[in-house]
């Protein structure tokens, strides 16, 4: 897919620090060899040999160019890369039939770079890649990344693959980036015909073959980024239902190891819920025509496309925990709440630099506050969304460096969804805030996106100037801390610990505040039911001056709501 075209994201160099290597710069840049030629088709096919634990295949890429390059003309020859990582092996390479003379083919690293010759811009091409080995096998999947070689509960084998970050490259020739999606793509798996096939996106049809395999074919009709498309390889039992959403019908299919049928039944009544809750709060689920369906994996969960891996063992919170620490999480399944709001930001809206991750996982993460909030009810989101912020490190900034292949703090889960929270708070219109989360799905439908593409729409939308609030959450480690001093009458207010010119406003009881980092003051005429906003995501310094007192007229100052106010004077 032709990537939206931006920004700082391709202003950066090729080589962009001395702590990053060459090969971190290819994976990672948008550079020469990638920027000129669009991936428009995948068409993938493998063999599984379970019991060598090898696989073998090619990858038929359709590609365009967005304008015509010529072998030694005006001094210029035009690279292409291809990504394959180690220890995969690359056999041969075809451009339009033709065979590339892999004398000629350099591999640098993870990648191969060749001269494709001469391209039209009104002309699709096919790169026919071929290729076997014995993919880097997963330690702890789905966070460290690679092939799952593993046995179900029944004895049977079950394989399947989780490479976010790590790249799909990883287990097949690709454009291994962000950046550049496919428009659709076709998977074609061979496995043993005892067992099953799960892929993303519609059935087309198993055929068998000679040796006791079966091939099982899977079409995506719609944009899917490189580590969403995932086979699931295992002795699968279907369980299929309909949800009437948004844009008519959807398919569901719950793909589920023999023997967990009855507990799948119960426990993924949690899914059209899902889909009814985060359909009203992101708009229509993005990929109708490819349906939906959870596929039970041996890890965790991940968000592939049209196709949710499921490893949450049938309970409810993360892992029969509640990370909120509230008791709120334990009411739903953490996983299939999760990972299908991954459909809307990751999948749908798709970050070009793994750097600006925190638009797939911030969104995402508050998707959970959402779906309580439409279930559950607002007091029951608020107290699991802050909740969360336990789990809050403010190691380093949540963006990370550009151009390497390389995210963020961690703390872009907790900590970017309280920043959308404090965001929703100083709105102060959940049908404003709800309008401004369909539009950016609506908007940038199937598209891939950078921060600063957010940070304008969102603020644009909004009518409100978010540049230095965004500055303060994302690219710093520091919390804001809103210092208030009282006296009898008036109330002084500043921001400190926080970035030059940062002045996002604050709703503190009923009076809306513009602080800045100097000190302002307004008057109240009493302080009843005056309480700061617990909902910001912000510290608080409050003072009360030797005259203030607290009596019939002017009320208590009742703080007692807040978890973590600091006072002058050292009480709470």
């Amino acid at each position: 897919m032709k990537a939206t075209l931006v920004l700082s994201f391709l202003l950066i160099s090729w080589c962009v620090s001395a702590q990053f290597n060459h090969q971190d710069s290819l994976r990672g840049g948008y550079g020469p060899t990638r920027d000129w030629w669009d991936v428009t088709h995948y068409d993938l096919s493998v063999e599984f040999d379970l019991e060598k634990k090898e696989i073998k295949g090619k990858n038929v890429i359709s590609i365009q160019s967005f304008s015509e390059y010529r072998m030694n003309e005006v001094h210029v020859v035009q690279k292409m890369q291809i990504d394959l990582q180690d220890p995969m092996i690359l056999d041969k390479i075809e451009l339009g039939g033709t065979a590339i003379d892999m004398k000629t083919v350099k591999k640098d690293g993870n990648a191969y770079i060749f001269d494709p010759g001469h391209l039209r811009s009104d002309t699709t091409y096919k790169l026919t890649v071929y290729y076997h080995g014995s993919p880097h096998v997963a330690k702890n999947a789905p966070w460290d990344g690679g092939i799952i070689w593993t046995q179900d509960q029944n004895g049977n084998p079950w394989t399947t693959i989780a490479c976010q970050g790590f790249g799909a490259s990883s287990w097949y020739p690709c454009k291994d980036s962000q950046y550049d999606e496919p428009d659709s793509a076709s998977m074609h798996f061979t496995v043993p015909d005892k067992l099953v096939c799960v892929s993303n996106g519609v059935f087309m049809g198993k055929k068998e073959l000679p040796g006791n395999k079966a091939e099982y074919s899977w079409k995506v009709s719609n944009p899917i980024n490189t580590y969403n498309i995932i086979p699931y390889i295992g002795d699968y039992v279907n369980i299929h239902e309909h949800y009437n959403g948004e844009k008519g019908t959807l398919e569901l299919d719950y793909w589920v190891i023999r023997g967990n049928e009855e507990k799948a039944k119960k426990q993924f009544q949690d899914a059209p819920r899902t889909l009814e809750a985060l359909e009203y709060w992101f708009g229509p689920y993005p990929f109708y025509e490819d349906g939906y369906k959870l596929v039970e994996s041996p890890h965790l969960g991940m968000e592939h496309q049209s196709a949710v891996a499921y490893g949450n063992k049938y309970q409810n919170g993360y892992r029969g925990t509640d990370l909120s620490g509230t008791g709120e999480g334990l009411k739903w399944d953490f996983i299939i709440v999760h990972e299908s709001g991954h459909e809307w930001f990751g999948n749908n809206v798709t970050s070009q630099d793994i750097a600006d991750m925190w638009i797939h996982e911030s969104f995402t993460n508050y998707s959970e506050t959402l779906f309580m909030d439409y279930w559950f009810g607002k007091e029951s989101a608020n107290k699991y969304v802050c909740g969360l912020r336990k789990n809050i490190e403010n190691d380093k900034p949540i963006i990370g460096p550009y151009g390497v292949n390389t995210e963020g703090s961690g703390d872009m889960y907790y900590k970017g969804s309280n920043m959308l929270h404090t965001i929703r708070q100083i709105v102060n219109n959940d049908s404003l805030f709800r309008d401004v989360l369909r539009d950016i799905n609506e908007t940038f439908w199937h598209q891939t996106v950078s921060t600063q593409m957010i940070e304008e729409f969102m603020s644009s939308m909004l009518n409100l100037d978010l540049s230095k609030t965004f500055d303060q959450y994302l690219r710093t480690k520091q919390i804001p801390t809103l210092e208030l001093s009282y006296s009898d009458t008036k109330i002084k207010y500043r921001w400190s610990n926080c970035i030059k010119g940062f002045n996002m406003p604050v709703q503190l009881g009923g009076q809306r505040l513009y602080p800045t980092t100097k000190w302002q003051t307004f008057t109240v005429e009493d302080y009843k039911h005056f309480c700061p906003n617990e909902q910001l995501y912000i510290n608080y310094v409050i003072k009360q001056s030797k005259s203030f007192k607290q009596n019939a007229n002017n009320f208590a100052v009742d703080f007692s709501c807040l978890k973590n106010i600091t006072q002058a004077n050292g009480k709470k």
